[in-house]
């Protein structure tokens, strides 16, 4: 699973025309957004004036899986934007957990502590109970899940929704059966106020900041796997020998057919 997530995130950094989600707002407007090659190329001079529009594999005129361009491209879209995010918290969790900063309380019910692995991010995630770990992506599988709901208030990115946005978590009968105070985007409502040119000004900034992620996570980890190839990173991070890829130190899949 999380091979696939960061080969999509490869793959959708290479479309360099990225363009800044619209964010969620209480009555979403019912307008389709449906992007074309040449919204793209007008998008990408915006999130990188020097670079411009980038694509050598051509996936801005490609068409998965039968799908319209329009659809992979919202598809593209949405994926470089939830990546991006995703490298974000990720450099940011990096940073915090190479410094020895963990909460000062238990992490488990039988008063385990947070595991500190002496500063090395890698080898901290190894030492996390799978039990733990699998509190951790049955949250993600659900997230996915919602992400991908597709009713009258959210348009899926690929029907011509808007790529990034995250459906409001509901109440009741038709949502969640508890109450749920706070949506992702603005959970305080602190942009209900803020012009339309301020608000894309920094969704681009979004997308860029989370391509920018995606290179440091990656630089990271590869400086720590394979000495000497971020020269910059020499010396600061410490070596890991163990398989950033894989989510479990016990290869569950593979036992089964004498696999370590």
């Amino acid at each position: 699973y999380l091979l696939s997530i960061m080969k999509s995130a490869i793959l959708a950094t290479l479309v360099a025309s990225a363009a800044a989600f619209a964010p969620a707002q209480t009555g979403r407007a019912a307008t389709a957004v449906c992007e074309t090659k040449a919204d793209l190329e007008v998008l990408a001079k915006k999130l990188n004036p020097v670079l411009g529009f980038y694509d050598p594999l051509n996936l801005a005129e490609a068409e998965f899986w039968g799908e319209s361009n329009e659809a992979t491209i919202g598809f593209l879209r949405h994926a470089e934007i939830k990546h991006g995010r995703v490298a974000m918290f990720a450099f940011v969790g990096y940073i915090v957990h190479a410094n020895g900063i963990k909460f000062p309380w238990a992490m488990q019910l039988d008063g385990t502590p947070f595991p500190d692995a002496n500063g090395n991010p890698p080898a901290l995630w190894d030492a996390v109970s799978d039990t733990a770990k699998w509190q951790i992506f049955t949250l993600i599988g659900f997230l996915e899940f919602w992400s991908e709901l597709s009713t009258p208030e959210h348009t899926h990115y690929m029907r011509g929704g808007k790529p990034g946005d995250f459906p409001d978590f509901t109440s009741g009968m038709d949502g969640i059966p508890h109450p749920v105070p706070f949506n992702f985007y603005d959970p305080f409502r602190l942009s209900k106020n803020m012009s339309e040119e301020k608000k894309e000004s920094r969704l681009r900034a979004e997308i860029n900041n989370g391509r920018a992620a995606m290179l440091g996570i990656f630089g990271f980890l590869s400086a720590q796997c394979a000495e000497g190839s971020v020269p910059l990173l020499n010396g600061v991070v410490p070596a890991y020998d163990g398989e950033p890829m894989a989510p479990f130190v016990t290869n569950y899949l593979g036992s089964a057919w004498g696999l370590q």
